[in-house]
């Protein structure tokens, strides 16, 4: 079972990713936010800003996992635990669906990297749970910009 604190922060960890989606997809919810919050805080803006934050802050929950392993594994780990922090910072630009894109490809791959770690033993048992189903909704967010 999904410990109640890690569901409850992973739920609403997806508010920016469903406030972007829904201010591109109601242009009118997208005029009121860029007119109640600014306009860097509708539409695709605020999921790409976001999703980079939340992406490179995996590298870290990664390389926490690779802290539980020793030697070899352990560097292995910390060297994998980086690719989602770098994968952010060199891929994710060039306007707002190619960012899109990349950013959303870049939740797909550190979905593979979770479940290294969880197969090695390093992430908690429900890790998986939470993660695939958070990567789903955060995955159709971002693609929403690309398909609107």
């Amino acid at each position: 079972m999904i410990p109640r604190a890690a569901l409850l922060l992973g739920l609403a960890g997806l508010i920016p990713f469903l406030w972007g989606a829904a201010t591109v997809l109601s242009p009118a919810l997208g005029d009121w936010g860029a007119r109640a919050l600014g306009p860097r805080f509708v539409g695709p803006y605020v999921g790409l800003a976001y999703g980079t934050v939340i992406l490179s802050f995996m590298s870290g929950v990664l390389w926490g996992f690779a802290t539980k392993a020793n030697g070899t594994e352990a560097a292995f780990g910390y060297a994998l635990s980086v690719i989602p922090a770098l994968w952010a910072f060199f891929l994710v630009g060039g306007g707002p669906v190619s960012a899109a894109i990349w950013l959303a490809a870049g939740f797909v791959l550190l979905l593979g990297l979770d479940v290294m770690f969880w197969r090695q033993g390093l992430a908690p048992h429900w890790w998986l749970r939470l993660r695939f189903g958070l990567s789903a909704v955060v995955v159709a967010c971002l693609m929403v910009p690309v398909f609107a």
